[in-house]
Order: C-alpha cells, then sequence, then structure tokens
C-alpha cells in the first residue's frame, strides 16, 4: 500500500471516529491498533506498547498534575477572588480599567493553571457580573473574557504545550520560554485594544465613579495588594528555584502546588470541599490528558513505523513545488479550519504527524512552530462554529448576553491573534530568544 493510501486511510478513519462522538483518546488508539494489525501484521502490538512506555518513563511528566493542582487550589480557596479584587480597586480610575484588570487577571491564571477552562470559568462567574453592574459594554466583556481566558494554552506551565513536546519529542521547557513573549505580547496588545476603544468611546468601559473611588481608603488599598500578591509570590518563588538551578522541574511544579495549599491554609480556606473540589478537578483533567497522550504515542508509532510520514512531503516539495513559507502557511490555516470543528488535542493528534517531521526538513524550528500552532489553537478557541470557549461562555453568562453577542465579541480579538501570528512569524526571536538565552547560559 502506498503511503498516500495509507495517509488518507488512517486519517480519514480517525476523522470519522471522531465525528461519531467518541472520546478523543478512544478513536485515536482505536484507529491506531487498527491499523497496527491490519497493515503491519504479526507483532505490529509491539510498537504501540513501546510507545507507551514513553509515557511512563517520561519524568517531566510529573509537572502536568501538580500544575493543574496549583491552579485549581489557588481557584476554589478564592485566592483568585482576592487578585481580581485588587485589579478592581487598583485600576478602576482608568476608563476600561476593570478590563484592563480583567485581562491582567487572566495571565496570571494561565500562569499558574496552564489551562483555558480555568481562566474561563474565574472569567465568567467573577469579572463578568461585575464587569456588567458596572456598566461596561456586554459585547466588550464577553470578548474579553474569552479571549483572555485562551492565554491559558501559550503562557507557560502550559498543559497544551506539553502535550506538543511529547508528540513531537520536544524539550518541554523550550517550549514554555518560548510561549512567555509571544503570550505577554498577545496580552498587551489585547490591553492596548481595549484601552484605546475605552479612551475614544467612553461609555464601553466607564471608571469607578470618584465617589466610590474616595470611600476606599490607602490602608485598604495596600491590605488588598498584599491580599492579591500570594500567586504572584508563589509562581515567581517556583520559576526563580528552578531558573537557578535550585530545583528542578518537577521540583518546582511541587513547590507551586505545595506554595498554594499553604497560601490557602494561611488565608484560613483550605476546607474539606476545597480539597475534595480541587482533587477531583484534577484528577479529572490529568487523566483525560494521559490518555491522550497515550493514544496520540501509539498512533504515531504505527504512522512513522509504515513509513507514512514522507507522503505530506513528497506531495508539498516535489509534487507541488511549494516554497517553505508557503507550506507553512498553509499548514496554519489548515489549523484554523480544523480548530472550527475539533479540540486542540485531537487537532494536535492528527497534524503532528503529518506537520513536523515536514517542518524538520524545511529547517525551521519545531519550538517556534509549537508556539504558532498554539496561537492557532487559541484562534480555534473562539471561532464559531464550534470554538471551545464559545461554549463555555454560552453556559455560564447571564441571560442578558445572546449567542449573537457572544459571536460578535470575538471578532476584534481573532484579529488581534492573527496580527500575533503574523509578528512571531516575521520575527522568529520574539519565540526563540528566551529559549536560546537559557540553553546558552
Amino acid at each position: 500500500m502506498s503511503y498516500e493510501l495509507i495517509t488518507l486511510l488512517m486519517f480519514s478513519s480517525l476523522m470519522v471516529m471522531l465525528l461519531t462522538g467518541q472520546r478523543v483518546f478512544g478513536a485515536i488508539g482505536f484507529v491506531a491498533a487498527g491499523a497496527a494489525l491490519l497493515l503491519w501484521g504479526d507483532g505490529a502490538v509491539e510498537m504501540p506498547f513501546n510507545a507507551s512506555f514513553q509515557v511512563l518513563n517520561w519524568y517531566p511528566l510529573l509537572t502536568l498534575p501538580l500544575f493543574i493542582y496549583m491552579g485549581y487550589m489557588l481557584a476554589e480557596s478564592g485566592i483568585a477572588n482576592d487578585l481580581y479584587r485588587m485589579f478592581h480597586v487598583w485600576m478602576g480610575p482608568v476608563r476600561g480599567g476593570l478590563a484592563l484588570g480583567t485581562i491582567g487577571l487572566m495571565v496570571i491564571i494561565s500562569a499558574m493553571n496552564g489551562l483555558s477552562v480555568a481562566g474561563m470559568a474565574i472569567g465568567a462567574s467573577v469579572a463578568l457580573p461585575e464587569l456588567l453592574r458596572r456598566g461596561y459594554d456586554k459585547v466588550m466583556v464577553t470578548g474579553v473574557i474569552q479571549a483572555g481566558s485562551s492565554l491559558g494554552i501559550l503562557i507557560p506551565p502550559s498543559v497544551v504545550l506539553v502535550l506538543y513536546a511529547m508528540i513531537a519529542r520536544q524539550p518541554v521547557l523550550q517550549l514554555w520560554l518560548a510561549g512567555v513573549l509571544p503570550g505577554l505580547l498577545m496580552a498587551s496588545l489585547f490591553a492596548l485594544y481595549i484601552y484605546i476603544r475605552c479612551r475614544r468611546n467612553p461609555k464601553l468601559g466607564p471608571p469607578l465613579p470618584k465617589e466610590e473611588r474616595d470611600l476606599i481608603t490607602w490602608p485598604e488599598k495596600f491590605r488588598l495588594l498584599r491580599a492579591g500578591i500570594a500567586p504572584f509570590v508563589i509562581f515567581a518563588t517556583m520559576m526563580g528555584l528552578f531558573l537557578t538551578g535550585i530545583t528542578s522541574l518537577v521540583e518546582s511544579s511541587a513547590v507551586g502546588a505545595t506554595g498554594a495549599t499553604l497560601a490557602a491554609l494561611f488565608k484560613r480556606r483550605l476546607t474539606w470541599r476545597v480539597m475534595d473540589d480541587t482533587m477531583r478537578q484534577t484528577l479529572s483533567i490529568t487523566c483525560m490528558f494521559m490518555f491522550i497522550i497515550l493514544a496520540a504515542l501509539c498512533f504515531g508509532a504505527v504512522y512513522d513505523g509504515l513509513g507514512a510520514k514522507n507522503a505530506i512531503r513528497v506531495l508539498m516539495l516535489e509534487t507541488w513545488d511549494l516554497t517553505p513559507w508557503e507550506i507553512l502557511i498553509m499548514m496554519l490555516v489548515s489549523f484554523v479550519i480544523l480548530g472550527m470543528f475539533l479540540d486542540d488535542t485531537a487537532m494536535l493528534v492528527i497534524v503532528a504527524p503529518l506537520y513536523i517531521p515536514l517542518v524538520l526538513s524545511m529547517g525551521f524550528s519545531p519550538i517556534w512552530f509549537g508556539v504558532l500552532y498554539v496561537i492557532t489553537c487559541q484562534v480555534a478557541y473562539i471561532t464559531p462554529p464550534f470554538g471551545y470557549n464559545l461554549f463555555l461562555m454560552r453556559a455560564m453568562a447571564p441571560p442578558e448576553i445572546t449567542l449573537v453577542d457572544i459571536y460578535r465579541s470575538i471578532v476584534p480579538f481573532v484579529g488581534i491573534m492573527l496580527v500575533t501570528i503574523a509578528i512571531v512569524m516575521a520575527f522568529p526571536q520574539i519565540a526563540l530568544w528566551l529559549p536560546e538565552m537559557y540553553s546558552g547560559r
């Protein structure tokens, strides 16, 4: 069977399985096992079996449950609420200040959790009601929360970048460092857009009334600053110990998880309910990602073992005679299209075996490509018809925010994300400078 036919058979079967509503890891694993038995024959079981041991032997994967636990502990114990209250008070006098504070909150939540869903839940439940009560434009703030929460998959410790690292066989630390500056760049562009819009039209984001600001004394402001600074201290301690070489990556994640627990204990919020909710959420998310990683490695092992990864390279480089940059743009466009119908993990498993060998053969950095992939995932998160954050917002938003409002709200932020992609493509060092600096220290 030709490489092209093997590729068509495996990926069309995978798409059909996903469209039936099966769980992602079940669909991927079933197609991998079926293709191994059908196309390889006797001994086929060894390929996915050996690939599965990569998961068990990959020590940095221990960071996954620890970072997820840290984020949920800070959220469930209400420390994230303190953080938003701090932004609320300190940014309130500025036009659009609460929306700017919400972007700041999303950046910190991203640095604590590594998932989009945590920022989305906190933004929709804590920030959105307050923004609406303060007279902010409902369309604008709905877009702010959806776009801001998507930063969780780009700013470290991004769980999606851990998954990419496992499938692409790249160091997770390099990918995390590569996501820092593009993530901060995107957050800054979001904030700049909000500030300009609210300056031009103050009705979209009115500042806190002067009489209300006068009621907040300076001692209270500093008390709120002290209450909201706990996540900053935890993250700075965790990353400082790691970057100075005192702790390993896994040990740093344990420091972060311990710090979040101690912060909740000192604030007298470490109840059995908080611990139970945190552990359940952590176990659920971790198991989901572990099974997806396991299934994806099995799929990749079978596909690579059959040699079919050469099909796309031959098609694009030899048959179509495309330039490397034309191929890269085609890849990113395909990410956006696939992301309208699939979640980021399913999309990664489908395209990684096809695209990553091609990226390497064209001389592009797989670290830089990973950042571009994640940014296109962010676009997919807020793009109809099946954008993940669109559904979460619809489920959490109050009745006055309609589905049309939700769809309208994401238009300018999708534009900003596309601008960010263009900037990172034009200036790869935005993503590569930190990894190169750290590796060359």
